[in-house]
């Protein structure tokens, strides 16, 4: 990262132009999962690497035409320079993973070999019966998950929260997280996160997919599997305000299928008034409820319970235009939502990337205004996507679906424009 890429940390809303974002291309910790690992590793499959980085490349190349990248393994590599932020990473990361032992063997590696160490995994360092019949084959366990860079931490207003993962096999990502956004001296902000001095801390989880920046009063928050109550607490607490009020909406979700992990990918943001939903959860009056907080100073001052997300934007002064994962046919919408196809990332207003599978999805789009390029062609120079006024990019994403996330759960933005 050079001096003049410096930049601070803004996130007021789903949609603004966007000014920088960080990644993580898969790698070859993907590879080192097997069927036995797979649940595990909260994957209900393994994929095939060589697919998933053709694929991958698609999608970063459109963000590089658009946007500032910046890539999480070359960003920990830089920290990692500095010994001092090198010690207290690597301290940090044995302590929590219970790898003391690891502690010297770590600080010995040179910036870079850290690096890939931290993310690609560990295996153990001896052959041992108790290590051959554990079925691990890794000390320190690679992050099969880090591509999707958006639940270990959140950038939300100036602050970035580093989130408190559900599954102890992401963990480490957070860590990571954490150090590059307090030790990189490119990345203008302040971290918070939960203190494990709280009462509530064994029961807070929260994780990026279940939080929604709508805009600069108002978070849109999920909880099931992945986000807890007392996670949206701590985030209620925690957030400072310029206004007297925010306003949280909570959307409870199902905690099966796994396709129902998080809030974005049962609702995602395209515009400023158009939203995509998988209208089952999000649309029909269900036992999941949808729930207004009013914050003031750090304080939830009321919840009320609501119909659904649209129902409370639109009462805040926010209406959205309702477009629908899969169309309107009932089995299309389930078909399409367990592969993604609600989950789309605003690059500007009007303006997102999706997976080019889910074909009635990028149809409903289609009959709604939103012009459609493939990724290819945007990579080439044959489709301009900024004179174009509303957008849809698809890359291919068979591989990618796979494994549970779509183009929104790849990208941790860190700024955008004000809309």
């Amino acid at each position: 990262m050079e001096n003049s890429e410096k930049i601070k940390v803004c996130i007021e809303s789903e949609v603004g132009q966007l000014e920088g974002v960080i990644l993580h291309t898969p790698g070859i910790e993907v590879e080192k999962m097997t069927p036995k690992t797979a649940q595990r590793a909260l994957y209900s499959d393994i994929l095939n690497l060589s697919v998933a980085v053709k694929e991958y490349e698609q999608f970063s190349g459109v963000l590089k035409k658009v946007t500032k990248v910046f890539y999480v393994k070359e960003l920990l590599r830089d920290i990692m320079h500095d010994s001092d932020t090198k010690k207290t990473l690597i301290d940090k990361i044995t302590d929590k993973c219970r790898t003391p032992r690891l502690r010297g063997y770590l600080l010995e590696q040179s910036p870079d070999n850290l690096a890939d160490m931290l993310i690609e995994g560990v295996p153990h360092q001896e052959l041992s019966l108790s290590n051959y019949l554990s079925n691990h084959t890794f000390k320190l366990e690679p992050l099969h998950n880090f591509f999707f860079t958006r639940d270990a931490s959140s950038a939300v207003f100036n602050n970035v929260f580093i989130n408190k993962m559900a599954a102890p096999v992401r963990l480490r990502e957070a860590l990571i997280m954490e150090a590059i956004f307090n030790f990189h001296p490119n990345i203008i902000t302040s971290t918070k996160k939960p203190s494990s001095h709280s009462a509530a801390f064994d029961q807070i989880n929260i994780e990026g997919g279940d939080i929604l920046v709508a805009r600069h009063d108002i978070l849109l928050i999920g909880t099931g599997i992945r986000t807890s109550p007392q996670g949206i607490d701590f985030l209620a607490k925690s957030i400072e305000s310029r206004e007297h009020t925010r306003h949280i909406i909570v959307q409870e979700l199902p905690h099966s299928p796994e396709s129902f992990i998080h809030l974005d990918m049962v609702f995602t943001l395209l515009d400023k008034d158009t939203c995509m939903v998988y209208e089952p959860v999000v649309m029909h009056k269900t036992h999941y409820r949808t729930l207004h907080l009013v914050v003031s100073n750090g304080k939830i001052v009321s919840i009320s319970e609501e119909t659904c997300i649209p129902a409370v934007l639109e009462k805040l002064g926010m209406p959205m235009k309702i477009l629908y994962c899969g169309g309107r046919n009932p089995q299309t919408q389930e078909r399409e939502q367990w592969h993604s196809g609600a989950n789309f990332f605003a690059f500007a207003p009007g303006k997102i990337i999706g997976y080019e599978r889910n074909s009635n999805t990028i149809n409903e789009l289609r009959n709604n205004g939103f012009e459609v390029f493939s990724a290819k062609d945007v990579i080439a120079g044959n489709a301009d996507v900024h004179a174009a006024n509303k957008v849809v990019v698809t890359i291919e994403g068979s591989e990618l679906s796979r494994g549970g996330g779509g183009a929104r759960c790849m990208t941790m933005p860190v700024s955008r424009k004000s809309v």
